[in-house]
Protein backbone atom coordinates (compact mmCIF):
# COMPACT_ATOMS: atom_id res chain seq x y z
CA UNK A 1 0.00 0.00 0.00
CA UNK A 2 3.00 2.25 0.05
CA UNK A 3 2.28 3.16 -3.68
CA UNK A 4 -0.91 4.93 -2.53
CA UNK A 5 -4.82 3.87 -3.76
CA UNK A 6 -4.34 4.51 -7.26
CA UNK A 7 -0.75 2.03 -7.10
CA UNK A 8 -3.33 -0.72 -5.65
CA UNK A 9 -4.19 -3.61 -7.84
CA UNK A 10 -7.74 -4.52 -8.45
CA UNK A 11 -7.58 -7.79 -6.74
CA UNK A 12 -5.49 -5.95 -3.24
CA UNK A 13 -8.53 -3.48 -3.82
CA UNK A 14 -11.27 -5.93 -3.46
CA UNK A 15 -9.43 -7.78 -0.48
CA UNK A 16 -8.76 -4.71 1.35
CA UNK A 17 -12.66 -3.18 0.75
CA UNK A 18 -14.08 -6.34 2.24
CA UNK A 19 -16.95 -8.33 1.21
CA UNK A 20 -19.38 -5.33 0.15
CA UNK A 21 -17.03 -4.79 -2.88
CA UNK A 22 -18.30 -7.69 -4.48
CA UNK A 23 -21.76 -6.90 -4.95
CA UNK A 24 -20.40 -2.73 -6.11
CA UNK A 25 -18.48 -4.96 -8.49
CA UNK A 26 -21.42 -6.82 -9.89
CA UNK A 27 -22.91 -3.29 -10.08
CA UNK A 28 -20.47 -1.67 -12.26
CA UNK A 29 -20.51 -4.62 -14.21
CA UNK A 30 -24.19 -5.14 -15.06
CA UNK A 31 -23.93 -0.92 -15.85
CA UNK A 32 -20.99 -1.26 -18.44
CA UNK A 33 -22.88 -4.08 -19.91
CA UNK A 34 -26.56 -1.94 -20.09
CA UNK A 35 -25.07 0.97 -21.51
CA UNK A 36 -23.04 -0.70 -24.15
CA UNK A 37 -26.16 -2.37 -24.92
CA UNK A 38 -28.33 1.06 -25.36
CA UNK A 39 -25.18 2.47 -26.64
CA UNK A 40 -25.68 -0.20 -29.70
CA UNK A 41 -29.28 -0.26 -30.53
CA UNK A 42 -28.75 3.76 -30.60
CA UNK A 43 -26.55 3.25 -33.41
CA UNK A 44 -28.96 0.68 -35.16
CA UNK A 45 -31.73 3.18 -35.14
CA UNK A 46 -30.18 6.02 -35.93
CA UNK A 47 -30.52 7.59 -39.07
CA UNK A 48 -31.54 11.11 -40.85
CA UNK A 49 -34.74 12.00 -39.61
CA UNK A 50 -34.89 15.14 -41.86
CA UNK A 51 -33.51 13.45 -44.79
CA UNK A 52 -35.99 10.73 -44.48
CA UNK A 53 -38.96 12.97 -43.67
CA UNK A 54 -38.08 15.42 -46.77
CA UNK A 55 -38.31 11.67 -49.04
CA UNK A 56 -41.09 10.21 -47.60
CA UNK A 57 -43.16 13.66 -47.56
CA UNK A 58 -42.07 14.00 -51.37
CA UNK A 59 -43.33 10.38 -52.31
CA UNK A 60 -46.50 11.50 -50.65
CA UNK A 61 -47.40 14.34 -52.24
CA UNK A 62 -45.96 12.38 -55.59
CA UNK A 63 -48.88 9.76 -54.30
CA UNK A 64 -46.10 6.96 -54.37
CA UNK A 65 -47.42 6.03 -50.99
CA UNK A 66 -46.12 2.38 -51.82
CA UNK A 67 -42.76 3.94 -52.66
CA UNK A 68 -42.85 5.86 -49.36
CA UNK A 69 -44.24 2.39 -47.38
CA UNK A 70 -40.78 0.61 -49.03
CA UNK A 71 -38.81 3.55 -47.83
CA UNK A 72 -39.35 3.12 -44.18
CA UNK A 73 -39.28 -0.60 -44.35
CA UNK A 74 -35.75 -0.45 -45.96
CA UNK A 75 -34.69 2.27 -42.38
CA UNK A 76 -34.95 0.55 -38.76
CA UNK A 77 -35.60 3.87 -37.14
CA UNK A 78 -38.25 4.46 -34.53
CA UNK A 79 -38.76 7.81 -36.93
CA UNK A 80 -39.51 5.48 -39.96
CA UNK A 81 -42.16 2.89 -38.18
CA UNK A 82 -43.96 5.67 -37.03
CA UNK A 83 -44.18 6.87 -40.86
CA UNK A 84 -45.24 3.98 -42.22
CA UNK A 85 -47.57 3.47 -39.64
CA UNK A 86 -49.38 6.55 -40.46
CA UNK A 87 -48.93 5.61 -44.68
CA UNK A 88 -50.66 2.41 -44.11
CA UNK A 89 -53.84 4.24 -43.00
CA UNK A 90 -53.51 6.83 -46.13
CA UNK A 91 -57.22 8.23 -46.89
CA UNK A 92 -58.51 7.34 -43.35
CA UNK A 93 -59.63 9.99 -40.94
CA UNK A 94 -57.30 11.92 -38.72
CA UNK A 95 -58.41 10.02 -36.50
CA UNK A 96 -57.81 6.67 -37.45
CA UNK A 97 -54.16 7.89 -38.31
CA UNK A 98 -53.28 8.93 -35.02
CA UNK A 99 -54.42 5.74 -33.84
CA UNK A 100 -52.30 3.85 -35.87
CA UNK A 101 -49.11 6.05 -35.24
CA UNK A 102 -50.33 5.85 -30.66
CA UNK A 103 -50.36 1.91 -31.31
CA UNK A 104 -46.74 1.52 -32.56
CA UNK A 105 -45.23 4.36 -30.39
CA UNK A 106 -46.40 1.97 -27.76
CA UNK A 107 -44.13 -0.64 -29.11
CA UNK A 108 -41.07 1.50 -29.60
CA UNK A 109 -41.24 3.80 -26.51
CA UNK A 110 -40.87 0.78 -24.30
CA UNK A 111 -38.00 -0.04 -26.19
CA UNK A 112 -36.00 3.02 -26.21
CA UNK A 113 -36.57 3.03 -22.37
CA UNK A 114 -35.82 -0.30 -21.77
CA UNK A 115 -33.24 -0.77 -18.77
CA UNK A 116 -32.90 2.36 -18.07
CA UNK A 117 -34.28 1.68 -14.92
CA UNK A 118 -32.19 -0.78 -13.99
CA UNK A 119 -28.93 1.99 -14.93
CA UNK A 120 -30.44 4.82 -12.67
CA UNK A 121 -30.79 1.90 -9.98
CA UNK A 122 -27.15 1.50 -10.31
CA UNK A 123 -26.03 4.79 -10.15
CA UNK A 124 -28.41 5.26 -6.52
CA UNK A 125 -27.70 1.93 -4.87
CA UNK A 126 -23.63 2.01 -5.24
CA UNK A 127 -22.80 4.52 -2.96
CA UNK A 128 -25.55 3.81 -0.34
CA UNK A 129 -23.67 0.11 -0.93
CA UNK A 130 -20.35 1.79 -0.16
CA UNK A 131 -21.60 3.80 2.81
CA UNK A 132 -22.76 0.52 4.47
CA UNK A 133 -19.53 -0.77 3.70
CA UNK A 134 -17.55 2.33 5.33
CA UNK A 135 -20.51 1.91 8.23
CA UNK A 136 -19.71 -1.87 9.00
CA UNK A 137 -16.21 -1.47 8.49
CA UNK A 138 -16.13 1.25 11.52
CA UNK A 139 -18.19 -0.57 13.68
CA UNK A 140 -15.84 -3.75 13.37
CA UNK A 141 -13.37 -1.24 14.43
CA UNK A 142 -15.32 -0.15 17.18
CA UNK A 143 -15.86 -3.62 18.26
CA UNK A 144 -11.96 -4.58 18.17
CA UNK A 145 -11.37 -1.47 20.91
CA UNK A 146 -13.66 -2.72 22.85
CA UNK A 147 -12.16 -6.19 22.99
CA UNK A 148 -8.93 -4.72 23.66
CA UNK A 149 -10.37 -2.08 26.19
CA UNK A 150 -11.36 -5.35 27.92
CA UNK A 151 -8.65 -6.95 27.98
CA UNK A 152 -6.06 -4.17 28.65
CA UNK A 153 -4.28 -4.03 25.33
CA UNK A 154 -3.50 -1.08 23.90
CA UNK A 155 -4.80 0.25 20.85
CA UNK A 156 -2.04 1.65 18.57
CA UNK A 157 -2.98 4.46 15.88
CA UNK A 158 -1.60 2.08 13.07
CA UNK A 159 -4.77 -0.20 13.86
CA UNK A 160 -7.13 2.20 13.73
CA UNK A 161 -5.53 4.34 10.80
CA UNK A 162 -5.43 0.84 8.75
CA UNK A 163 -9.32 -0.39 9.49
CA UNK A 164 -10.54 3.39 8.70
CA UNK A 165 -8.45 2.95 5.26
CA UNK A 166 -10.03 -0.38 4.30
CA UNK A 167 -13.47 0.89 5.50
CA UNK A 168 -12.90 4.21 3.44
CA UNK A 169 -12.41 1.91 0.08
CA UNK A 170 -16.14 0.50 -0.08
CA UNK A 171 -17.50 3.89 -0.02
CA UNK A 172 -14.72 5.10 -2.84
CA UNK A 173 -15.45 2.14 -4.83
CA UNK A 174 -19.30 2.81 -4.80
CA UNK A 175 -18.89 6.44 -5.79
CA UNK A 176 -16.34 5.02 -8.47
CA UNK A 177 -19.04 3.21 -9.91
CA UNK A 178 -22.38 5.78 -9.76
CA UNK A 179 -20.43 8.77 -10.42
CA UNK A 180 -19.79 7.06 -14.18
CA UNK A 181 -23.73 5.34 -14.35
CA UNK A 182 -25.31 8.19 -13.75
CA UNK A 183 -23.55 10.04 -16.23
CA UNK A 184 -24.38 7.05 -18.65
CA UNK A 185 -27.96 7.22 -17.26
CA UNK A 186 -28.20 11.01 -17.81
CA UNK A 187 -26.91 10.38 -21.36
CA UNK A 188 -28.88 7.70 -22.26
CA UNK A 189 -32.55 9.47 -20.72
CA UNK A 190 -31.06 12.43 -23.21
CA UNK A 191 -30.70 10.56 -26.36
CA UNK A 192 -33.88 8.82 -25.54
CA UNK A 193 -35.78 11.78 -25.26
CA UNK A 194 -34.40 13.13 -28.37
CA UNK A 195 -35.67 10.43 -30.50
CA UNK A 196 -39.31 10.34 -28.77
CA UNK A 197 -39.20 14.22 -29.86
CA UNK A 198 -38.53 13.54 -32.70
CA UNK A 199 -41.03 10.91 -33.06
CA UNK A 200 -43.86 13.63 -32.26
CA UNK A 201 -42.57 16.15 -34.36
CA UNK A 202 -42.67 13.78 -37.63
CA UNK A 203 -45.97 12.23 -36.36
CA UNK A 204 -47.69 15.72 -36.29
CA UNK A 205 -46.47 16.91 -39.38
CA UNK A 206 -47.58 13.64 -41.07
CA UNK A 207 -50.89 13.80 -40.04
CA UNK A 208 -51.14 17.12 -40.80
CA UNK A 209 -50.13 16.52 -44.57
CA UNK A 210 -52.16 13.32 -45.31
CA UNK A 211 -55.18 14.93 -43.86
CA UNK A 212 -54.85 18.41 -45.84
CA UNK A 213 -54.01 15.89 -49.08
CA UNK A 214 -57.07 14.00 -47.88
CA UNK A 215 -59.25 17.61 -47.82
CA UNK A 216 -57.47 18.33 -51.29
CA UNK A 217 -58.97 15.28 -52.78
CA UNK A 218 -62.01 15.85 -51.68
CA UNK A 219 -62.69 19.53 -52.33
CA UNK A 220 -61.66 18.33 -56.33
CA UNK A 221 -63.93 15.72 -56.40
CA UNK A 222 -66.69 18.07 -55.26
CA UNK A 223 -65.48 20.11 -58.07
CA UNK A 224 -65.68 17.57 -61.05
Amino acid sequence: MGSGLWGMSAWDFIKAGGPLLIPILLCSFFALGIFIEKISYFASIKTDVVLLKKRVFDLIKNNQIIEAIKLCESDRSAVAKILKAGLLKFGSSREDIKESIEAVSLLEIPKLEIRLGALATIAHISPLLGLLGTVAGMTSIFHTIQIRAASLNPVTSGDLAGGIYEALLTTIAGLMVAIPAFIAYNYCIARTNHIILEMERVATELVNLMHHISEANSGAQVIE
